[in-house]
């Protein structure tokens, strides 16, 4: 594929989603419409839609590149995924739709205080920012490497165009827009998915049962590991699945704000469910895929990258038929679109209900505040992406969880303490244990092996940041009679 015909597949999708835009923002605009959709979403299209928000470009490349070394694993982290979302329908959805939120992080206000509420809304900007530049980080490489960078565009102006897109078709219909775009884009990951699949399958001459077979009788059709002392330990990557889903998706107003949407707690229960089954089987097609990958790239005789992030663009992009290319650059395209997006309509809602006071303006301030806050963060993601460029040299994925595990910990203590306790917390000091929780879980995580007899920290940071946190805000209360919310 030359260049021009990649970048005018990209532009003619764009295109599509701009007038998707169009259509749903031309009769309102108002910041009800921006931050929930005017709260008339069908669950059935949020539910669709949510999956490729949830997966990101990051699983659309490193889960198949996983395999060679984790086998299908990370199935049990999946798993761990659904027990999350089970505790998010039944515990946390409820709260939010019987508050009537908009912005999740007013919870904290009404239960803690004022400085637990700004932390917790910090808390998730700076996560929020941090994952949306990491995926957007991820399509711009690839973007650079297939379209831009041929064409004599730096790094940096790839970046520019790539926000840019996603800027002009959000910030008039917000999370109306988002709905439909993302159920868009979710569709044409699902079909790069199975073309890709298909591809393969035929460059090999498998049938759909050869190619089952092949899979399951293979060296990478391992899912369970019983060995406590393993990094993906069964256990541990349940627990790891579940408490990353209630911090990134249950504490999380990016993903918390497309439930809000729906019609009432029921839908919005019924979409945690359906999305949950789907996006179970869409991973484990994920990881059929990179056994797929692998098993072509022995029989070719292809030498691979030495990062699995950098296995399926190289082998879409050099090795597979055009088709295969045309669909892997939509279907990363698509994808990354579908969480940046979200992101950044989340990031501005955050923004300006949490610190801008917009209970107290009237609708024409709202509308004016609300689209300078969303192109600051447009140009603050484009910062933020040139400096992961810059000093970023790990595994994506990896790196990812690590940050969540940090920034999103401090989140998990806060509502795990106004949830499980009736105790009144002194608020003042709040801003205070979010700063000092991550930073004693830095220090016990590099030093657990000497200090654990040989434990090391993975995806669990996660936890033991929450659970520090938790007995921070607990040292700094008391015992008060008040019926939790």
């Amino acid at each position: 594929m030359s260049p021009l015909f990649t970048l005018g597949i990209i532009v003619a999708y764009f295109c599509l989603l701009l007038a998707v835009s169009l259509i749903t923002s031309k009769k309102d605009e108002s910041t009800a419409s921006f931050f929930l959709a005017n709260r008339n979403s069908p669950w059935y299209v949020v539910a669709f839609g949510m999956i490729g928000t949830t997966l990101s470009g990051i699983t659309f490349v490193s889960i198949p590149g996983m395999v060679e070394k984790t086998g299908f694993t990370y199935l049990q982290m999946v798993l761990g995924y659904a027990l999350g979302y089970l505790v998010i329908g039944l515990f946390l959805l409820p709260l939010y739709y019987r508050l009537n939120l908009v912005s999740i992080y007013t919870y904290l206000e009404q239960r803690l205080g004022f400085w637990s509420y700004k932390t917790g809304s910090a808390f998730f900007l700076l996560s929020r920012t941090l994952s949306a530049a990491l995926r957007l980080y991820l399509v711009a490489g690839v973007l650079q490497l297939a379209v831009f960078g041929p064409l004599g565009i730096p790094f940096a102006g790839t970046v520019g165009i790539t926000i840019a897109f996603i800027w002009v078709y959000t910030f008039r219909g917000g999370m109306k827009t988002i709905i439909w775009t993302d159920t868009l884009q979710t569709l044409a990951m699902l079909l790069c998915l199975g073309i890709s699949i298909w591809v393969v399958s035929e460059e090999m001459s498998l049938s759909l049962p050869a190619l089952t077979n092949t899979i399951t009788h293979s060296k990478y059709a391992q899912v369970w590991v019983w060995d406590a002392k393993a990094p993906n330990f069964i256990v541990k990557q349940l627990l790891a699945g579940a408490f990353i889903t209630i911090a990134m998706t249950g504490l999380d107003q990016d993903m918390m704000q497309k439930n809000l949407s729906c019609r009432n707690l029921p839908e919005a229960q019924k979409n945690m469910f359906w999305f949950t089954v789907i996006l179970i089987l869409v991973n484990l097609l994920f990881l059929c895929l990179g056994a797929l990958l692998y098993f072509y790239a022995s029989r070719q005789g292809i030498t691979l990258p030495e990062k699995g992030d950098d296995v399926f663009p190289a082998l879409a992009l050099h090795h597979f038929p055009a088709l295969a290319g045309i669909a892997f650059i939509l279907g990363i395209t698509a994808i990354t679109y579908a969480s940046a997006d979200s992101a950044l309509t989340s990031l501005t809602t955050a923004f300006c209900v949490d610190f801008l006071n917009f209970r107290d303006r009237p609708e024409n301030e709202r509308v004016k505040y609300k689209n300078w806050v969303h192109l600051g963060f447009s140009l603050l993601l484009m910062v933020v992406i040139l400096l992961f460029r810059l000093y970023n040299d790990e595994s994506i994925i990896a790196t990812l969880f690590t940050l969540v595990g940090y920034t999103y910990g401090p989140l998990l203590g806060m509502y795990s303490f106004g949830l499980l306790t009736t105790r009144k917390v002194r608020d003042g000091v709040v801003p205070l244990l979010g700063g000092l929780s991550p930073v004693l879980t830095y220090i016990i995580s590099a030093n657990s092996a000497e200090w654990f007899w040989g434990y090391q920290f993975g995806f669990e940071v996660l936890l033991l940041n929450g659970l520090l946190m938790f007995l921070g805000l607990w040292l700094f209360s008391a015992k008060n009679q008040i019926k939790t919310l």
